[in-house]
């Protein structure tokens, strides 16, 4: 992205917004929510997800839970499995979207519906408020509009 004229001066937070791109982070996190509604339609093979009803909220998904007393790096990696953040990220959609009967129009409300928060991956050198997933943003706006 260095090399695009009038771009030079931008820094990256600035030129992903400016050519309207995705930092890898968001996405993978995108990806994963695709994936996770063609497993919940049956696009694609599901071996990790149960879905349920939840009335106001829509489709949810269950979020598997670890063993108790697992080592602290056997926990890390099963946090981090798709199993666990994909059924948290799926968590986090609106009724308005997880609702979404077709992909394309699915992939159109999640496109609009991830476009309201900022996308500020962790890069050297710069001052970030969260970890940039949508998990955390979403944390941070149903606080911010508890108070």
């Amino acid at each position: 992205m260095r090399n695009i004229e009038g771009l030079n001066k931008l820094g990256y937070w600035e030129r992903l917004e400016k050519l309207k791109l995705m930092s890898l982070q968001r996405r993978r996190e995108r990806y994963s929510i695709i994936h996770m509604w063609k497993m919940r339609n049956g696009m694609a093979p599901n071996d990790v997800a149960r879905f349920y009803a939840q009335g106001r909220l829509g489709i949810r998904a269950e979020v598997p839970t670890s063993a108790t007393g697992a080592q602290t790096s056997a926990s890390t990696k099963f946090y981090e499995s798709f199993a666990v953040n994909g059924a948290r990220l799926w968590n986090c959609l609106p009724k308005t979207v997880n609702m979404a009967e077709d992909l394309d129009s699915f992939k159109v409300l999640l496109g609009q519906w991830m476009d309201q928060f900022p996308d500020n991956p962790p890069v050297r050198g710069y001052q970030r408020t969260n970890s940039n997933s949508i998990i955390d943003w979403v944390k941070e706006s149903t606080v911010q509009r508890g108070k």
